[in-house]
């Protein structure tokens, strides 16, 4: 059910089991692993808002690999940004693209979800920042969520003219009612910290980074007694509907990609949401 790469990205972090001794700040993705518990921390770390590039897409990708050949007891998926989980795909991978760039973009991003959604091994999400669409993917995928009070979250795309693709949704709907799921992703809603606790999107508040670690671990911890085998047969079991309906049409789901970004009115409309953004960067 999931394609295992050989290929390994962890970096050298204080007090943590690495394979890399690359400096930390040069990494995408920073992991470290707590020989005590064998929980990995893994840190987005693409300055300034973790946007998901082909580059961050592939170094998730490569350490999810690595966490499951390494039989890790749990991960904890977080920000190294002060205000931002992930700021969701990097719309400079959409706009003007180049093809074949462009589709080995989605098909990563199609192996990042089958890796995570369906890894053996638990997962939670330390949410401490804002997470709207890709970003909420992300924590959706794992198993239980904690963030931090005074962000949002949601998956947000139909704001934007975009629809969220079928395994985005089945991600949203295996977290919260069918009925706010749709709710969510007709209206594009990013909801609050508040908001997100309510519906179910998100599992616990945590007043810091610090305090979401410490729950994060916590709720690992819940699974030491349980058998590591029958616990991921289990979670695979609930969510092998959504993994092989996107297994049996994973190239179809490129091609519908492709086609769609590359539609005039797609592209009209990252240009306007680009300049909008060099607008707010300049302070206009």
């Amino acid at each position: 059910m999931l394609r295992i790469l050989n290929r390994v990205t962890r970096l050298a972090v204080p007090g943590a089991r690495n394979l890399s001794s690359e400096p930390a700040d040069t990494k995408l993705v920073l992991t470290e692993v707590d020989d005590k518990t064998g929980y990995a921390t893994v840190t987005l770390n693409r300055p300034p808002v973790n946007s998901l590039s082909l580059e961050l897409l592939k170094a998730i990708s490569e350490t999810l690999d690595d966490l499951q050949n390494n039989k890790s007891r749990g991960m904890i998926l977080t920000s190294s940004s002060k205000s931002v989980f992930s700021a969701g795909l990097d719309i400079m991978e959409m706009y003007k693209p180049n093809q074949d760039r462009l589709r080995d973009f989605w098909s990563t991003l199609q192996d990042v979800w089958f890796k995570l959604y369906g890894s053996p091994f638990a997962t939670v999400a330390a949410i401490n920042g804002h997470a709207p669409a890709g970003g909420c993917l992300l924590s959706l995928c794992c198993e239980y969520r904690v963030m931090c009070p005074n962000y949002t979250i949601g998956l947000n795309e139909t704001q934007l003219g975009i629809v969220a693709p079928t395994w985005f949704q089945a991600s949203l709907r295996n977290t919260i009612s069918r009925r706010e799921s749709e709710l969510a992703l007709t209206l594009g809603k990013m909801y609050t910290t508040e908001e997100a606790l309510k519906v179910g999107m998100i599992d616990e508040i945590a007043e810091n980074k610090e305090k979401a670690l410490e729950r994060a671990v916590a709720f690992l911890n819940q699974f030491r007694k349980i058998s590591p085998m029958a616990r991921a047969m289990t979670k695979q079991a609930l969510r092998s509907k959504d993994i092989v309906e996107l297994e049996d049409n994973r190239s179809q789901d490129i091609d519908l990609f492709v086609y769609a970004v590359n539609q005039p009115n797609v592209q009209k409309g990252l240009e306007v949401y680009l300049e909008s953004l060099k607008k707010k960067a300049a302070g206009k």
